[in-house]
């Protein structure tokens, strides 16, 4: 049997949440938009540093909001984002998903974005978020699907990149090409009425260089780079010439690179 918890392979060094203050409602929940109502009640699993939260929360004004996390320093930032918003309908709290801290049926929609990959039961944290969604209310999840990550040019370098992620993600106790696996998790849950889908990123253009700069930096200067080294996945040298790598493919005029994502809304 999996454990029920698992290192979150990223980290929140700067590097990481660059990215994660980039999203949005529109761009990394478009699928769960039109299940959104004023006055409804909302959980946001692994809220982060809360850019989407604090766009769930306006959409379903005056209902409220409730961001969870597993770590309590990046809430404090989630706090800022909502109180530079104006918004006084969300609340943060530290959770764990496999365990979540509320009664059955408190919530209208339960959403999770980018958290079933670095968990180390996705089932039993789909049971959680089934429990504490009510009867016909909807549970939203989607997560990237690092084997079907595409980019061009192909870059010496780039291909070691993603096979060592495969490797450290794993080694924490998490599943990084989760995105095809979501039908199966959530089949297992116990849900019946499902409606699977896919999304994607795509950075390419002026949106190359900030994509391959971030990578860089997590490479070498996160504590994704600190368990590559300490887990004896790669040398700091090795984590170096891939970082040199996501640079050189961020300089290509004619680079491009796209995130799969795989999507599900399920009816509780």
């Amino acid at each position: 049997m999996p454990e029920e918890t698992a290192v979150y392979t990223h980290g929140h060094h700067e590097s990481v949440l660059r990215s994660h203050r980039w999203r949005t409602a529109a761009n990394s929940a478009a699928y769960l938009l039109a299940e959104l109502r004023p006055g409804q009640r909302v959980l946001d699993v692994g809220c982060g540093p809360g850019t989407i939260t604090a766009d769930l929360a306006a959409l379903v004004a005056p209902g409220r909001v409730t961001g969870v996390d597993s770590s309590g320093d990046v809430l404090g930032q989630a706090a800022e984002v909502a109180e530079e918003r104006g918004l006084d309908n969300i609340e943060f709290a530290v959770a764990d998903v496999h365990a979540l801290d509320f009664p059955d049926d408190t919530f209208d929609v339960v959403h999770a974005h980018q958290v079933l990959q670095h968990v180390g039961d996705p089932v039993q944290a789909l049971r959680e978020m089934r429990r504490v969604c009510r009867p016909g209310g909807v549970v939203a999840a989607r997560d990237s699907d690092y084997a079907a990550m595409a980019w061009y040019p192909e870059v010496p370098g780039m291909t070691n990149w993603l096979d060592l992620y495969h490797r450290v993600a794993r080694a924490n106790g998490g599943e990084p090409d989760a995105g095809r696996r979501l039908l199966s998790w959530a089949r297992r849950a116990g849900f019946t009425d499902i409606t699977p889908g896919a999304g994607s990123w795509c950075y390419a253009g002026k949106d190359r260089a900030w994509w391959s700069g971030l990578w860089a930096d997590r490479t070498t200067a996160s504590a994704y780079a600190e368990r590559a080294v300490e887990g004896g996945h790669a040398t700091a040298g090795q984590l170096a010439e891939i970082a040199d790598a996501w640079r050189a493919w961020g300089g290509e005029p004619d680079a491009w690179f796209m995130v799969p994502h795989g999507e599900l809304l399920c009816r509780a």
